[in-house]
């Protein structure tokens, strides 16, 4: 059907028109031009939900590596250089973990800009922990120092005086929020090494899909054995596969732990053969849930990586049961985790 306007309804049109227009439409959020908050740029989701929790809504956050990507081998997209080059503080975990996106930040950052890089601020050189993935004669260290929650609160720290130092009106804000992220992870250390202690001595050894633990093994008095995924990321050898298997048929461990988020036929295999259980409910840098859930939090994966790790090598994980893993900050941040 053909619709007629006459003049006057259409002169009523266009005002209604130009009053939607200035007044926003029906549109609820805030205009970004107007967002005086400092805008951060994160690496990885458990470091990106560090920031949160100590930034909570005072500032603008988006992390860059999608979650279930793996973190080494990810290369930014060159649109990505618009948003670090839009960033007041780009946090990485350096240890030579996100070199391209470090390269790419330092390429494309203002000159004021600051790159806080958490893991070399954390552990000195003499600290550093080498492993199958992460052999010394490579010079690179095993980079996955948050599965340590002591350490993980190191980083906290760290952006803590970052974000105090860059917005000091917000400083009594940043103070709240680590106090209470320093108590959640106060008790969570408390119960894991809890937990631990009730796992059987011969049997507080990890064989893993990816040398992740070497940091909290250290803190929790456990020992990685070994790990499938070798230095260059590429399948491990048949030598290292029959070494494995001789190892855990030797130790008698009662599980090895894959990954949630890559699968690992060898692994799985190598378990089957050496009659252990194949666990592959564990992750060290895809956060539980989904962005926007409870329990879609730094803390929530470390509690879950133990209530997982602990049962199976023969302990009781009631302690870290009720602990508090949510975001210590109260309201929405806004914050961007890319799937």
């Amino acid at each position: 059907m053909t619709r007629i306007f006459h003049g006057g309804m259409i002169w009523a049109v266009l005002l209604l028109a130009l009053a939607l227009s200035a007044c926003g439409g029906s549109s609820d959020q805030p205009d970004a031009s107007q967002d005086q908050r400092l805008r951060v740029v994160a690496t990885v989701s458990p470091i990106t939900n560090i920031v949160e929790n100590i930034g909570g809504t005072r500032i603008r956050l988006e992390g860059v590596v999608p979650e279930g990507v793996n973190s080494h081998t990810f290369e930014p997209n060159p649109s990505m250089a618009k948003l670090l080059s839009q960033a007041d503080l780009i946090v990485i975990n350096g240890l030579f973990l996100e070199e391209p996106t470090l390269a790419l930040a330092e390429a494309n950052k203002q000159a004021d800009t600051v790159i806080l890089n958490l893991g070399d601020l954390s552990v000195t050189e003499d600290q550093w922990q080498f492993d199958f993935t992460f052999p010394e004669s490579a010079g690179h260290p095993n980079p996955h120092l948050w599965p340590d929650p002591n350490l993980g609160l190191r980083y906290a720290e760290l952006v803590h005086g970052q974000l105090t130092a860059l917005d000091p009106d917000n400083a009594p804000y940043f103070d709240e929020n680590l106090a209470r992220f320093r108590e959640r992870v106060i008790k969570m250390d408390q119960a894991f090494r809890t937990a631990v202690a009730t796992v059987p001595e011969g049997n507080r050894k990890l064989l893993t899909y990816h040398d992740s633990w070497a940091y909290f093994a250290k803190q929790y008095g456990m020992e990685v054995i070994g790990a499938i995924q070798p230095s260059n990321f590429a399948q491990p050898s048949a030598n290292d596969v029959a070494g494995l298997i001789d190892q855990l048929k030797s130790l008698g461990l009662p599980a090895v732990f894959g990954s949630e988020v890559f699968s690992s036929d060898v692994l799985e295999a190598i378990a089957d053969e050496a009659g252990a259980q194949f666990i592959d409910e564990m992750a060290d840098d895809d956060l539980p849930g989904k962005p926007g859930d409870p329990e879609h939090t730094y803390l929530e994966l470390m509690r879950k990586n133990v209530a997982v790790m602990v049962p199976a090598l023969g302990g009781d994980a009631t302690a870290v049961e009720g602990l508090e893993t949510g975001n210590v900050f109260e309201g929405d941040s806004g914050a961007i985790y890319p799937q």
